[in-house]
């Protein structure tokens, strides 16, 4: 079984844009939730030396082999200069990605 789950939201004025999927599959014993989420703002700023963000990386690795459970998460965040018939343009975005890996009822109750 899988199901899929797609999010395409944009802001009124076009400045903020947020796509979300999330899949959820029990295959092979393994029940599987993976989420990807992307979040972009744009932004026109009045000078190229803005203080810009800075970049941001998080990594998060769990596994439990008791209760047959693994979770990975990974969180980007950044930023670019860019411009835009002569205007400068910040572009800010985050990038999560969620992983939850489980052994299935039938199969927990197999092996344990």
């Amino acid at each position: 079984m899988r199901d899929l789950l797609y999010k395409n939201l944009i802001s009124a004025d076009k400045r903020r844009r947020v796509i979300a999927s999330s899949e959820i599959t029990d295959k092979e014993g393994v029940h599987s939730v993976v989420r990807r989420h992307f979040t972009c703002m744009i932004k026109q700023v009045a000078k190229a030396d803005i203080a810009k963000p800075a970049p941001y990386l998080y990594v998060l690795k769990e596994r439990n082999t008791k209760e047959k459970h693994e979770h990975f998460f990974c969180k980007i965040k950044g930023s670019l200069l860019g411009v835009n018939k002569g205007k400068f343009i910040l572009i800010v975005f985050v990038h999560t990605l969620s992983i939850q890996l489980s052994a299935t009822k039938k199969l927990s109750e197999q092996t344990g």
